[in-house]
């Protein structure tokens, strides 16, 4: 019988895995906690004491928790450290999901990060939109920038990292 897995690439090492040419590099970022909230967006702001709405495509998010807006029912709250409301429903009317295995992060830096950004979605780089969610490279990714201009934050459900980050590789701008 066929070795099927020969005409697979060997899987990354994501902790290690580093892309850098000319003035922008990428990067995988681990260890960030990730929930998924839907429903009333106000009583979770109440329940966790994150207030906002999230920050949308091209706007910038800074500390060490944030929150992302998906749709007008929906965000991604993103820390450094464990949050402390319990998945599942909950009765003041939203629901909590962890998505820390479910969305790989990568973390793009430099000069010319917006002309990655321009290769890889129609979306103007230099524009804000109250959604974080777009399509980048053909998938559906999370893209927001996180401290400064020139460094921005891609979370892309993990079946599809591999192709992003290929994608990434090759693309012309790097």
């Amino acid at each position: 019988m066929h070795n099927l897995a020969e005409k697979w690439p060997a899987p990354l090492e994501w902790a290690t895995a580093t892309l850098s040419k000319g003035s922008v590099s990428v990067r995988t970022l681990g260890g960030l906690n990730q929930l998924l909230v839907s429903g009333d967006l106000a009583a979770w702001s109440k329940a966790s004491g994150l207030a906002g709405e999230g920050v949308g495509a091209g706007a910038i998010a800074s500390g060490d928790t944030y929150m992302v807006r998906i749709a007008r029912d929906r965000l991604l709250a993103v820390g450094e450290q464990p949050f402390p409301i319990a998945a599942g429903w909950h009765a003041a009317g939203f629901a909590v999901t962890v998505m820390d295995a479910g969305l790989h992060v990568f973390e793009i830096e430099g000069l010319d990060m917006e002309r990655l950004i321009a290769r890889g979605t129609a979306l103007d780089p230099g524009a804000a939109s109250p959604s974080a969610s777009i399509l980048f490279a053909g998938v559906g990714v999370l893209f927001y920038r996180f401290g400064k201009s020139d460094r921005a934050r891609l979370h892309v459900d993990r079946g599809l990292a591999p192709y992003l980050w290929q994608w990434l590789e090759r693309a012309q701008v790097l």
